[in-house]
């Protein structure tokens, strides 16, 4: 697993995180740090979830939470990302793009 620096998006003002790689109770916690100290500074991020392979109730429960407190949009959810959200509805209240760009320009 590996998190990308947040970086500023070209035409946004929201910056990006870009993790790879599988985020279950076990792993989240790195992840979850990165994500909540950049939502705080910024009032939001973007995730680009192209490159997670799996996530697990607490990587949901981290995605919801963070949804209800900042401005999270989340672009291009790899295949795995988005059945778990469409598994439980969250696909109607989490903001999701199919891309970085259009993420930035939401």
């Amino acid at each position: 697993m590996t998190i990308d620096e947040p970086r500023r998006g070209v035409s946004g003002p929201l910056p990006v995180i870009a993790p790879h790689g599988d985020f279950d109770e076990d792993t989240l916690p790195p992840l979850e740090v990165r994500i909540r100290e950049t939502a705080e500074a910024h009032g939001g991020l973007i995730l680009d979830a192209s490159l997670i392979t799996f996530g697990d109730s607490t990587f949901l429960r981290l995605l919801l939470t963070i949804h209800q407190a900042a401005d999270l949009r989340i672009a291009n959810p790899s295949p795995a990302i988005t059945r778990l959200i469409n598994l439980i509805g969250a696909d109607q209240v989490l903001h999701i793009h199919p891309t970085v760009e259009d993420a930035q320009t939401a």
